[in-house]
């Protein structure tokens, strides 16, 4: 494991995590849809990041973890320390979402809210004495007591789906011609303003830079008279990111303003991969990429790298070590323990988490994780297109340098040595079996301790493709 070691005296985080002398205020920033190599720190020469890229010469990048391959089951996750086997939230909406009709299984039904019996992040936070907000995406309950402001948020703003002329819940009054990211930030910061005597607990999940892919007009025309670089070129998205980046640095000038910078851990993040790498993988041919996550492979809905290997970025000074790196595989079920780690809070002993406590890789602890390996399960299928698919049904497990996926359909078999292969080119499930078999039998072990939710054989396949097909015939002859 590459590690950078601390050279600054670190904080002790046990099995029983005792409290930081100093309680830490916490900021969690959130991008939606930017993909591992979207900003400049990962290898972009093309989107300029430069806060983002301060952010990581100051904190730690871990360079191996992992959100779902799309927004609502990572946030799903994150909130409540779960694997989607648990909360039932493997995707966005229902299972007819996309034409599946003519494949061999039958998805398992999605749970769009997250349930109510789960005591989620802020809740734990909040009892532990820390004031509470959240601006942006949502997205696992949009009305009643599924709403943040129900759910341990003391401050609670939800907007999606359009980055000008949006609509927020509560309503909230915005200068005309704003743009959603500029907005969310100034929530931010005034709510870090009113708490700075703290601690406080922010967490800021922009929209951006999820379609529709509108921006600012003068960032949009800096990017126009620059050249694209390895398949980033759009102006309209690199001014997306730069709008998301621009929130970054303002968070971390006000921090710097306040003084608050030295006791808050400020972490940023995306939900899943870019929307990029389907025309490498043959699921479209019209060019229509918007970004691309080479050398990763495939994008968002794809539970490969490109979908689900994202940036993770966390910051302490004179805790964290500047400009430090951390390869070991983390995926989503690790923050909710982490930022309670970090709080002194308690975790509620009648729920059950998958996750581990990240604060002693951080802190530079020579401590390794406990854990043996990471799973993602996705019963169901993620449409690009008439009969194009991002995903089938598949389980993945990733332990050290390998990770193997089971596709469901047909039990078919990949595994990947992500150290020597990161771009998932050479499949080794033949030449090297017996490793494959090794993974196969964690995985459904895995799979059988969590009582995961299988798809189920889908008895009219045959009859829906054959029907497609005579329908597809007419249509020729005509």
């Amino acid at each position: 494991m590459k590690l950078i070691r601390c050279l600054f005296p670190v904080l002790t985080f046990g099995a029983a995590t005792a409290a930081p002398a100093t309680r830490p205020n916490i900021v969690y920033i959130l991008a939606d849809d930017l993909g591992y190599t979207d900003i400049a720190v990962n290898g972009s020469k093309y989107y300029e990041t430069p806060n983002i890229d301060r952010l990581a010469a100051q904190g730690m990048r871990f360079t191996n973890y992992h959100n779902c391959q799309n927004c609502a089951p990572t946030r799903a996750a994150l909130m409540s320390g779960q694997y989607g086997a648990r909360t039932g939230t493997y995707t966005v909406g229902g299972i007819d979402r996309f034409d599946w009709s003519t494949r061999p299984l039958r998805p398992v039904d999605n749970v769009t809210q997250l349930p109510l019996d789960r005591v989620i992040l802020p809740q734990t936070i909040k009892a532990a004495g820390y004031a509470t907000a959240m601006f942006g995406k949502w997205h696992i309950g949009q009305q009643g007591d599924y709403m943040p402001g129900r759910r341990g948020f003391d401050e609670a703003i939800v907007s999606n789906g359009r980055h000008f002329d949006f609509e927020t819940a509560p309503k909230t009054a915005y200068p005309q011609g704003q743009y959603l990211a500029d907005f969310l930030t100034d929530r931010a910061v005034d709510f870090i303003k009113r708490k700075q005597d703290g601690p406080f607990f922010l967490y800021l999940p922009h929209f951006g830079v999820h379609s529709p892919y509108q921006a600012k007009a003068d960032l949009i025309a800096k990017f126009k008279a620059k050249p694209g670089v390895g398949g980033h070129s759009n102006p309209v998205y690199a001014a997306m990111i730069a709008s998301v980046d621009e929130s970054v640095g303002r968070i971390m000038a006000l921090l710097d303003e306040l003084k608050l910078a030295d006791n808050t851990v400020l972490i940023f993040s995306s939900d899943n991969g870019g929307v990029g790498g389907y025309v490498r993988e043959g699921v479209k041919k019209d060019g229509s990429d918007v970004t691309d996550n080479a050398p990763l492979r495939s994008g968002k809905g794809s539970l490969y790298e490109g979908g689900t290997r994202v940036p993770l970025i966390v910051r302490w000074p004179g805790r964290i070590a500047p400009g430090s790196t951390n390869d070991t595989p983390t995926i989503h079920v690790d923050v909710y323990p982490t930022c309670a780690a970090l709080a002194g809070a308690k975790l509620p002993a009648q729920q059950v988490f998958d996750g581990e406590n990240l604060a002693p890789l951080m802190l530079g602890s020579a401590a390794k994780l406990a854990r043996p390996a990471i799973y993602q399960h996705f019963p169901g299928y993620l449409g690009a297109g008439t009969d194009q698919w991002r995903t089938t049904p598949v389980t993945t497990i990733m332990a050290g340098d390998w990770k193997l996926m089971e596709f469901l359909e047909d039990g078919r078999l990949e595994l990947y040595n992500l150290r020597e292969d990161i771009g998932e080119k050479n499949n080794l499930a033949t030449t090297n079996a017996a490793k494959a078999k090794e993974l196969h039998a964690q995985l459904v072990a895995w799979r059988s301790g969590i009582n995961a939710p299988m798809p189920t054989k889908n008895d009219a396949a045959k009859s829906e493709a054959k029907k497609k097909g005579g329908k597809k015939k007419r249509a020729e002859k005509q």
